[in-house]
């Protein structure tokens, strides 16, 4: 399609190629061509002068007359050329395709027109879908992710309980094998607590079961970490060393809460309704496996007022935002010298057996006054009410895997934790997601096969290519940055490795089954099974320490709805899941594929420059990179959108803009460097048509379609969870903090100065 811009240049062409041609004539007026023919014969080819005369010996009036009809010729073509635009924009080309039509159906309804976009443009773009969508029973939110997942899931379902399907690697039938098990609720309903009870006793029993005798606080603690995969007091896990990211190290952090944060500890009175109901599911939990309801209450109280006295010591994550301020390396030797109530050489042991250990080992600790503080609180507190506090991490884990009484009990808890309403959600939406947890990659496997096209793969580089392009073009205008920082910072862009779709090993049989050749599964035992990879995770986990960090290895499977960045790989991954609408269609404008996942792309992308991935150089290596000044102007810069988002609130809960800083840049940044994307693919391919009936501009529909990806609703106790532990605005204020700070915004929707969407304060950074 010929852009306007392309027929002004085509037009203007052919002016001047006319204009060249008259002069050129009138040069050979008095020239004489002889041409040659094969017979000889010279044709003489002067031609007449018919009535043409040289300039110099025209009158005085012929001039005037030629150069007024040269300048209303000139006009004339400028006045068509005007028209021509004015029609263009004021008619554009409709795309009457079906995907346009559908597609168009689909913006329709969600948008609500009664509200004005200038004032709040969340309400504008969701309010249809709000009141079309009503929250589902058994869900604490919905969105449009939840929606994709869903479709997903059951992609999964179908696959998994294809037992027919030939072709298939052995990994990929141990994940069909573990779905079963996990479907076997007769087998399940038969053993009830039977299971768990079985491995409290292996591990020395429990109080509340009246069947501990012993004080065994080492033994227990290596056991519930190592074999069963719980993190009480710390969490102890291997990760690429952030300050030298060619290798992997033992990392040590802060754990050990039942409840998603600190807030619902140490804020007792506007959380009592949450503890209460936290309280009355341990208790259920201890009856259920054989503990008397007196008893078990009296001890569960004290494992919770426990786990306050840990929430009292534990760092709020706003506060450990700084990497570099929180980065303390190590040998074993001095980490039992700065906490002495484990014995670490011992504990390290079991947790990364086989690997051989000793106490000259690098341990990178983030949490280093935390750590001290528990170290003096588990020397203080009593043998019997540590075990029963490390017992329950294990309970609260497993409980979930046995028969429908412990179920029913846990939902109970979550109804008064996010307000989920009671309904019975099939058991196949359940058993997907484990499988999932469990061998997410030899499922993922089937999941790229059944849907991902490779050419999705080409088509998302193009895009990323476009989005990187686009904002390393915008830091080029960044005015708080100097010269050398804008460089390096460029560089780092360069370097962002992009992961699209799936990691390739999951394509090779062979590589695939060599990844869980050591995980055996079996159809019927769905506990056993758990507790399998629970120790296989442990030996893939150990296997890591004594190798370099492998791009391969992914933190989210092929079909998840979602997408991170990497700041020690310095990478970007997209999985299949999240590469389909309503973020993507290839039959989709533009318009909505850039403001879909075109913004998701910018989001990670800016990732790698907000207050914690810029810490990390273009290598992934958590240095000082930038100069000083550069780094005080940052933190100018984003003070504003600290400021800016703690303004909002939700149900009268203010937001805070300190936790979700990065996410917050991330958000601004990829709505900018993707709108800025389109752009450039419109002067470089011409303006697309547009949607039918909408009555908007494709500059308009991207904002909309990045809007409509984040239309939800979600319940009041879910909405305070979210503000409390979330690093993520809340949808709304994802969708109007980011477009109230952008100014093309605010020009393509008209909305008046000081307007809400327009404010005067606007908050820019990338």
């Amino acid at each position: 399609m010929e852009t306007l811009r392309e027929s002004f240049l085509h037009l203007t062409s052919q002016m001047s190629s006319y204009r060249r041609t008259t002069f050129e004539e009138d040069d050979l007026v008095d020239s004489t061509v002889d041409e040659v023919y094969p017979n000889g014969l010279q044709v003489n080819m002067s031609r007449p002068h018919r009535g043409l005369r040289c300039w110099a010996l025209r009158t005085s009036m012929e001039k005037k007359l030629l150069v007024l009809v040269g300048l209303l010729s000139g006009t004339l073509l400028l006045c068509l050329f005007t028209l021509v635009l004015h029609f263009s924009v004021a008619h554009p080309r409709v795309c009457l395709s079906e995907s346009c039509v559908t597609v168009a159906s689909s913006v329709l309804g969600a948008l609500d027109r009664s509200v004005d976009p200038c004032q709040d443009f969340y309400s504008f773009a969701c309010g249809g879908w709000i009141k079309a969508n009503p929250l589902p029973d058994g869900h604490s939110r919905w969105g449009t992710f939840n929606n994709l997942w869903e479709h997903n899931q059951a992609i999964m379902k179908r696959l998994l309980e294809n037992t027919t399907m030939t072709g298939l690697s052995e990994a990929e039938r141990k994940a069909q094998r573990y779905y079963q098990a996990c479907m076997n609720e007769e087998k399940i309903e038969k053993l009830g607590a039977q299971p768990l009870q079985e491995l409290i006793n292996q591990t020395g029993g429990w109080a509340v079961t009246d069947n501990w005798d012993k004080d065994h606080f080492q033994e227990v603690l290596e056991t519930v970490s190592a074999r069963y995969r719980t993190s009480p007091f710390f969490s102890v896990y291997v990760s690429t060393d952030s300050k030298n990211s060619n290798s992997n190290i033992i990392q040590v952090d802060q754990s050990g809460l039942g409840l998603p944060s600190r807030t619902y500890y140490v804020n007792k009175t506007a959380n009592h309704k949450v503890l209460t109901a936290y309280l009355n599911y341990l208790v259920e939990l201890g009856v259920l496996l054989g503990g008397s309801e007196d008893s078990t209450r009296v001890q569960m109280q004290e494992v919770l007022d426990f786990e306050t006295t840990l929430a009292q010591i534990t760092v709020p994550q706003e506060e450990r935002r700084d990497e570099e301020l929180i980065y303390h390396k190590m040998s074993v030797k001095e980490l039992q010298t700065l906490a002495p109530a484990v014995d670490w050489m011992p504990f390290l042991s079991a947790v990364f057996a086989p690997v051989e250990l000793n106490d000259s080992e690098p341990v990178v600790v983030y949490a280093k006054e935390y750590l001290q503080k528990v170290s003096s609180l588990i020397n203080s507190t009593n043998k019997s009410l540590l075990n029963n506090y490390m017992m329950m991490t294990v309970v609260r884990k497993m409980a979930s895997n046995l028969d429908q009484r412990f179920q029913d009990a846990e939902n109970r808890f979550l109804e008064a934790m996010y307000g989920t309403k009671k309904s019975c959600t099939p058991r196949w939406k359940l058993c997907v997601s484990d499988t999932d947890s469990a061998l997410g990659f030899a499922l993922g496997a089937m999941f790229v096969k059944a849907t991902f096209s490779e050419d999705s793969k080409t088509i998302a580089e193009d895009m990323i290519s476009e989005i990187k392009g686009a904002f390393e073009e915008s830091l080029r205008s960044v005015g708080w940055m100097d010269v050398e920082t804008k460089k390096a910072a460029k560089e780092k862009a360069d370097a962002i490795y992009n992961m699209i779709g799936y990691p390739k090993f999951i394509m090779d049989p062979k590589e695939l089954d060599k990844v869980f050749n050591d995980y055996e599964v079996v159809s019927d035992l769905y506990f056993q099974n758990i507790m399998q990879y629970y120790n296989f995770s442990s030996r893939v986990t150990a296997d890591q320490l004594r190798k370099a960090p492998n791009r391969e290895q992914w933190s989210m499977t092929p079909p998840t709805v979602n997408a991170y960045y990497s700041p020690t790989k310095n990478e970007m991954v997209f999985p299949a899941g999240i590469l389909q609408a309503p973020f993507y269609s290839r039959t989709w404008p533009k318009a909505l594929n850039f403001g879909g996942i075109g913004v998701v792309m910018g989001h990670e992308l800016t990732h790698a420059f907000d207050d914690q991935g810029r810490e990390f150089d273009k290598e992934g290596n958590l240095r000082s990179w930038w100069k000083s000044a550069s780094v005080e102007a940052f933190k100018k810069q984003t003070q504003c959108m600290v400021e800016q988002y703690g303004n909002y609130s939700i149900n009268q809960e203010a937001l805070n803009g300190k936790h979700t800083l990065g996410e917050n840049i991330a958000d601004n940044g990829g709505l900018k460097a993707a709108y800025k994307a389109y752009e450039n693919w419109i002067w470089k391919n011409g303006e697309e048509e547009v949607l039918p009936t909408l009555g908007m501009t494709n500059q308009q529909l991207f904002f909309i379609g990045f809007a409509q990806v984040w239309c939800s609703v979600r319940t009041p106790e879910s909405s305070r969870e979210g503000v409390i532990t979330d690093p993520h605005s809340p949808s709304r204020f994802r969708v109007i903090g980011t477009v109230s700070n952008s100014r093309e915004f605010s020009q393509h929707f008209n909305c008046k100065h000081n307007s809400p969407m327009n404010p005067q304060r606007k908050c820019e950074l990338w």
